[in-house]
């Protein structure tokens, strides 16, 4: 019998100006022929809240820094169960919309088992993951962006402008192409319950 290890976790869908959506790849240390592509995002800290959770690894995989209260509410929900450097995980994962005009990824906040098994990223078109052979997760991107992307940010949409709420590492201001301009938050959108096999802790 399989005995899962519990992990509560909070994601983002990163997404340009473009409709493109912000993945980064990496590979299983005890798998390391099983590579993927993933969102950022990762487990949840003792008591922390999803939505500070996601904004604390937004900080620390890409350098865009929001407050928490900006992510407005999860647009997905899910239970997967993958295993991971020889652990076998259950993860609860919500996934919030953050939308950008662009930005430019800094990965300096890398933890090290990100730094030993994230080997890059890129911004995918929903169309293109649709048709990749590529491993991506979650398996159901492209149909998961097609329901929550119908088109630019409705009128309840939140702004979180380059600042102090969007602050490059140690504080400063974000240096990507962004800073200084209005990154887009999704305030909320439908939040649908499913449960999937495959993912990644990071």
């Amino acid at each position: 019998m399989t005995v899962y290890t519990p992990r509560r976790a909070a994601r983002v869908l990163l997404v340009d100006a473009a409709g493109r959506v912000l993945l980064f790849a990496g590979f299983d240390p005890a798998r390391p022929d099983h590579r993927y592509w993933f969102t950022p995002g990762g487990g949840l800290e003792p008591g922390e809240a999803p939505a500070a959770g996601a904004a604390r690894e937004l900080a620390e995989e890409t350098g865009l820094r929001l407050a928490p209260e900006r992510l407005g509410e999860p647009v997905w929900r899910e239970t997967v169960r993958f295993p991971f450097d020889g652990v076998q995980y259950e993860q609860e994962q919500v996934f919030f919309l953050v939308r950008v005009p662009a930005w430019e990824v800094d990965t300096a906040g890398f933890d090290d088992v990100e730094r030993a098994s994230v080997t890059g990223h890129r911004w995918w078109p929903a169309e293109e993951l649709a048709g990749t052979d590529e491993r991506y997760y979650p398996t159901d991107l492209p149909a998961l962006l097609g329901r929550v992307l119908p088109g630019p940010p409705g009128p309840g949409a939140a702004e979180a402008v380059a600042g102090p709420a969007a602050a490059g590492p140690a504080g400063a201001v974000a240096t990507g192409p962004a800073a200084g301009g209005p990154a887009t938050v999704s305030a909320g959108g439908p939040v649908e319950g499913g449960a999937a096999d495959g993912g990644t802790p990071c």
